[in-house]
């Protein structure tokens, strides 16, 4: 190769693609503004993965019993996104909380380029590409937040295409997922998705007698599923995920795992997008097809779905999609303007190339995320932790405090040490006992006094519109000390000792 041609290659990479440019104005337009930076900050859950993550920093070694709670102080817990937690604490030290949901915005602006990348790489063009891409994003929004989930919607994207490529032409590098599997499993569970995603696979490569790719692919899933052994808990890990996604009352009553309520403009996308996917499905490849009916189902069981069914649908209805307006583009004619406007979209979306600018533009956003020095007032006690602190925790022994599972998630961040909660977001941990306890609670349902009594709550921090604050104003023993537009704060004489 020439100076001249080695000099224009380099060039060229400096010059932004059009994956680069949809990566940067996604991550500007959508997570870089003050509403994409609280967006990101809706769950509490963010704050525990935060502490757990400065609790290993500090420590040099991943917690194997609760350190969070009074009410099971002490248990055995499985920190199973410990990765993901380090990855957060890391970046909150240089950045704070507004640093790790510019993180995360990153990781969704990632995982979205990579699909759009993707339906580039199949041939479906700029325009065709783009649209069913930002129609992911909106039907995906559900479940974006600052949280460890946000990598496996990244790197079953990645994986997705991998194998896609692997489909079309084999090629060593797609062992590459075992050791890219193994890392998944620290970060989040999804990589059992992943998993299954593989034996799926290699189900209907069996079904078409391909036997050279079941064999690859039955390799390529034992590679990958014994590859995901290699983390702290070994197959602890797997039954303790078995035992969490077969949970009755996790299903019953955590939110994220109830069906999706079509409501929004987010939640319309999604359901378009399955009913295009599902009715053009029977054109698609075959093992495209099984994803999107069995993602598809599971998306109407659970919101928490809709990343990964989108990730999947969205390539299928593109290729639909393009393949129609190929046709109307003949019939046209070659001068006609659909056939024009479809050679543009072609020509620049032929390739899904990228250079140096997500890279830059990572950076950048993490660097000059916008200041947000707590998770937003308008879901969380932040004034009202703020201006009672010498009540949540005085000089003495702390308090036990009632509160809500995402405030005691933002207690946490903001007290631990100095204060436990009673239940929090993890509810693989309290499990039905304690969560039945809290659901009690929560309704002032007939047993609760005999509740507070069990559990010594001598504070009560709760929203205004729980069935239990009203009560309290009418309870002898209980003194309200403050009350804000979102919260009130109750004190009981004697301290509940």
């Amino acid at each position: 190769m020439s100076v001249v041609s080695t000099a224009w290659g380099s060039r060229w990479r400096l010059v932004p693609s059009v994956v680069d440019v949809f990566f940067c104005v996604l991550l500007v337009a959508a997570f870089a503004r003050p509403a994409g930076i609280g967006a990101l900050l809706g769950d509490g859950d963010t704050g525990w993965h935060i502490r757990t993550g400065e609790l290993i920093l500090d420590n040099g070694r991943i917690p194997v019993a609760d350190p969070f709670s009074f009410s099971r102080a002490g248990q055995p817990w499985y920190a199973w996104e410990w990765g993901s937690d380090v990855l957060f604490a890391l970046v909150w030290r240089w950045r704070g909380v507004a640093g790790v949901a510019a993180f995360s915005g990153v990781v969704l602006a990632l995982a979205a380029a990579v699909l759009f990348a993707r339906q580039l790489a199949r041939g479906c063009g700029l325009a065709v590409a783009l649209g069913a891409t930002m129609a992911a994003v909106s039907a995906s929004s559900i479940h974006y937040l600052a949280r460890p989930h946000v990598v496996s919607i990244l790197l079953y994207g990645v994986a997705l295409w991998m194998l896609e490529a692997d489909r079309t032409r084999p090629r060593p590098w797609v062992w590459l997922l075992v050791p890219l599997t193994a890392l998944w499993t620290n970060l989040h569970a999804g990589f059992i998705a992943w998993c299954g995603t593989l034996a799926l696979l290699a189900m209907v490569e069996a079904a078409a007698r391909n036997w050279t790719r079941v064999r690859r692919y039955a390799a390529l899933t034992a590679g990958c599923s014994l590859a995901s052994l290699f983390n702290p808990y070994g197959w602890g890990l797997h039954a303790h995920v078995a035992r969490y996604l077969s949970s009755g009352w996790v299903m019953d009553h955590v939110q994220e795992f109830q069906s999706p309520n079509i409501r929004s403009e987010g939640m319309v996308v999604y359901a378009l997008l399955l009913m295009v996917s599902v009715a053009v499905a029977a054109r698609a490849e075959r093992f495209d097809a099984v994803l999107v009916f069995v993602w598809g189902f599971l998306s109407l069981r659970s919101a928490r779905h809709i990343p990964l069914f989108a990730m999947v649908a969205a390539p299928v209805a593109a290729q639909v999609a393009e393949a129609a307006w190929r046709r109307a583009a003949e019939r046209a004619g070659r001068d006609s303007a659909v056939a024009m406007l479809r050679g543009f979209a072609m020509d620049f979306g032929g390739r899904a190339r990228t250079g140096v600018w997500p890279a830059v533009a990572t950076v950048l956003a993490v660097m000059v995320s916008l200041p947000a020095s707590n998770f937003p007032d308008a879901r969380f006690p932040v004034a009202a932790v703020e201006r009672n602190l010498a009540h949540l925790v005085p000089a003495g022994p702390p308090p036990r405090v009632l509160t809500s599972d995402q405030w005691a998630d933002y207690l946490i961040y903001r007290l631990y040490p100095r204060q436990r909660v009673f239940f929090d977001g993890r509810s693989d941990f309290f499990g039905p006992q304690v969560g039945g306890d809290y659901r009690e609670l929560l309704s002032a349902g007939p047993g609760w006094r005999e509740l507070v009594e069990r559990y010594r709550f001598a504070v009560a921090l709760l929203p205004r519109d729980w069935p239990l604050a009203t009560t309290l104003d009418r309870e002898p023993g209980w003194r309200q000390v403050y009350v804000d537009r979102l919260s009130v704060l109750y004190v009981r004489q004697g301290g509940g000792t």
